[in-house]
C-alpha cells in the first residue's frame, strides 16, 4: 500500500500521509509558529506523547455539538488574539470532526485567510471528512448550515490514535466507510461488508480500508469540489441521518445514524419501486450489524420528518434524497414528503427497531 494519497484542489494540491508515529513526530519536531486545536479527550488521553505540543501555543476545545456553534466563535477568536497569532501562521488540528470543522472554519475566516494542518485522531475523521475541504458550523437550532471550501495544506493519519476509541467510535467510522464503498460500487459494497469483523478488530486491515475509502472519495471531490453535482452523492444516509441525529437529540453518533440513514433510505427505495428487495437484503445484513447497539433508542418519526424536511439539500417543493436503484447504484432524485413517506418510515422501525 502506498503511503501517500494527493488530492487535487482549487486552492492547489494537498497531500494525505500514513505514517505510524505520527504524532511523536509531530512532538518531537514542532511545526514553527504553529497554534494547535486539540480535542480536550485528545489532550488528556496523549498528555505525555503531545507534551511540547501541549505546552506550546495551544487552544483546548471540548469536541461536541454545541461548540461547533457560532455563538462559540467569538470566544476562539479572542484566544487565537492572545495568542499572538499572525497571518500565515499555520493552525494545527488534533481532533474528530468537529475539531476539524471549527477549525477550517476559522482558517477561513481569521485574517482573511490562515493556512492549516489536520491530524485526524477518529476513524470517522481519518476515512472521511479529513478530505473534501468543508467546514460546517452550527447555527441556531440548524445544524451544519454555515460553512466553507477551504482545504488544508496537509493530512497526517496516524491510525495509533484509534487504539484508545470506544467500540461505538469505531462503528460510527465504519459507517461512513460503508457509505462510499456503496457509492463506488456494489463489489466495493461487497468487499467492505465481507470483511466487516476483520476491519472492526485488526488496525492493519482497517488501515487499508480507510485508504480505499478516501481513493474512493477523491475521485468524486476533484471532479466536484464545490458539491455543486456529482459530489452531492455523497451525502448518501446523510439526509435521514442528520434527521436522526437530530429528533434524538445526538443520542446516536453520527456514523451509526448515517448507517441507519442508508437502511432507511434503501427501504424507502423499495417501497417506491426503485429498488428491488433482494437489494435491500443484500446491504441490510451489515448495516444492521453496524448499528446494532444502537437499535434500543426510540426515534420519533415525526421529529424525524421535521427535521428532513429543514435538510437544506432539499429543493423549494421537494426532498432531495440519495437512494440506490435496482442495480445497486446510488442515485439523487427529488421526492414528495407525504404521507407515504412517513408511513414507509414507521414501518421500517416496526420491523427493525428493538426501542420498547
Amino acid at each position: 500500500m502506498s503511503d501517500q494519497i494527493t488530492v487535487q484542489s482549487y486552492n492547489g494540491e494537498y497531500t494525505v500521509n500514513f505514517i505510524r508515529g505520527g504524532m511523536d513526530q509531530l512532538n518531537n519536531n514542532p511545526i514553527k509558529d504553529a497554534i494547535y486545536i486539540v480535542d480536550k479527550n485528545i489532550a488528556n488521553l496523549y498528555n505525555n506523547r503531545i507534551n511540547n505540543v501541549l505546552n506550546s501555543r495551544v487552544l483546548i476545545i471540548e469536541a461536541n455539538e454545541e461548540n461547533k456553534s457560532l455563538n462559540h466563535f467569538p470566544k476562539y477568536v479572542n484566544e487565537l488574539v492572545k495568542l499572538n497569532v499572525r497571518r500565515g501562521q499555520m493552525l494545527v488540528a488534533i481532533g474528530g470532526g468537529i475539531i476539524q470543522d471549527i477549525t477550517c472554519f476559522l482558517s477561513a475566516t481569521m485574517m482573511r485567510g490562515l493556512p492549516w494542518t489536520f491530524y485526524p485522531t477518529t476513524l470517522l475523521a481519518q476515512s472521511d471528512s479529513c478530505i473534501g475541504s468543508k467546514s460546517s458550523i452550527n447555527s441556531g437550532d440548524v445544524k451544519n448550515i454555515l460553512g466553507t471550501f477551504t482545504p488544508p495544506k496537509n493530512i497526517v493519519i496516524d491510525v495509533d490514535f484509534l487504539q484508545t476509541l470506544k467500540k461505538k467510535e469505531i462503528y460510527s467510522g465504519i459507517g461512513e466507510m460503508i457509505k462510499v464503498h456503496a457509492i463506488n460500487s456494489p463489489k466495493s459494497f461487497n468487499e467492505i461488508s465481507n470483511t466487516y469483523e476483520e476491519i472492526v478488530e485488526n488496525f492493519d486491515i482497517m488501515e487499508k480500508f480507510i485508504f480505499n475509502s478516501l481513493l474512493m472519495k477523491k475521485k468524486l471531490i476533484e471532479i466536484d469540489e464545490f458539491d455543486t453535482g456529482l459530489r452531492n452523492i455523497m451525502n448518501y444516509g446523510h439526509s435521514f441521518g442528520h434527521a436522526i441525529e437530530t429528533a434524538t437529540n445526538y443520542e446516536i453518533p453520527h456514523g451509526i445514524a448515517v448507517t441507519i440513514g442508508m437502511d432507511i433510505a434503501n427501504y424507502f427505495a423499495v417501497a417506491i419501486g426503485l429498488s428491488t428487495q433482494e437489494h435491500f437484503k443484500r446491504m441490510h445484513s451489515v448495516m444492521d450489524k453496524n448499528c446494532a447497539s444502537y437499535r434500543h433508542i426510540k426515534i420519533d418519526t415525526g421529529l424525524l420528518v421535521s427535521a428532513l424536511r429543514k435538510d437544506k439539500k432539499n429543493s423549494s417543493t421537494h426532498l432531495r434524497l440519495i437512494l440506490p436503484d435496482q442495480n445497486g447504484k446510488i442515485t439523487i432524485g427529488l421526492y414528495d414528503s407525504n404521507n407515504a413517506l412517513t408511513d414507509t418510515i414507521d414501518e421500517y422501525f416496526s420491523k427493525y427497531s428493538k426501542a420498547t
